[in-house]
């Protein structure tokens, strides 16, 4: 019995190797299709990328919200107002103004700038006036003390008196002055 046993374990089985790598081959391909499918359906938008930001920007009652009472308060949409606007234009002096200060041995060096919302009309005008309007400019300048330039509030009262000069200055010499604002680019007291 010993040599029928043994020479039965001693017999190649060809069927079973085969048989084993068929079901391991199987089962792999088994848990990859049910990864990808479990990671499609996680990860899957229905909507495309452009649908998805319309949806959020639109932001429609029926996407976002149930259906609400009709005897609630319903939001109104607002038309939105248009307002005619207008270009800015400006003009910087090529050269700093350098002054003195009322009362102090410190010096004043600032950009001008200006600005308008006139056509460029305005613009040629100051170019074609600037002399006369640095000098208007320096007067001005020069009635300020140190303090009153040390804040803003004082940098912007001294804007609105050189606005008001070159203005008047403008409206003699061309007949209309058209300048908003003023700006200083820059701003030294030395």
């Amino acid at each position: 019995m010993t040599d029928a046993s043994a020479s039965l374990d001693t017999k190649p089985r060809r069927g079973r190797g085969l048989l084993r790598a068929l079901v391991f081959l199987l089962l792999g391909a088994f848990l990859m299709a049910a990864g990808f499918g479990a990671g499609y359906f996680y990860f899957a938008n229905p909507l495309s990328p452009a649908k998805d930001v319309l949806r959020l920007i639109e932001r429609t009652p029926e996407a976002d919200e149930p259906a609400a009472d009709p005897d609630a308060p319903q939001k109104v949409p607002r038309p939105t107002p248009e307002r005619e606007s207008f270009v800015t234009s400006y003009y910087q002096f090529k050269e700093p103004l350098t002054t003195n200060l009322r009362a102090s041995r410190r010096l004043l060096q600032a950009g001008i700038g200006l600005s308008t919302q006139y056509d460029q009309k305005v613009m040629d005008n100051v170019a074609r006036n600037e002399v006369a309007l640095r000098s208007d400019m320096l007067a001005i300048v020069g009635t300020f003390s140190e303090e009153e330039l040390q804040d803003k509030a004082g940098r912007d009262r001294l804007a609105e008196a050189l606005r008001g000069a070159v203005n008047a200055r403008l409206q003699q010499l061309e007949g209309f002055g058209g300048i908003e604002a003023v700006f200083f680019p820059s701003f030294i007291l030395q």
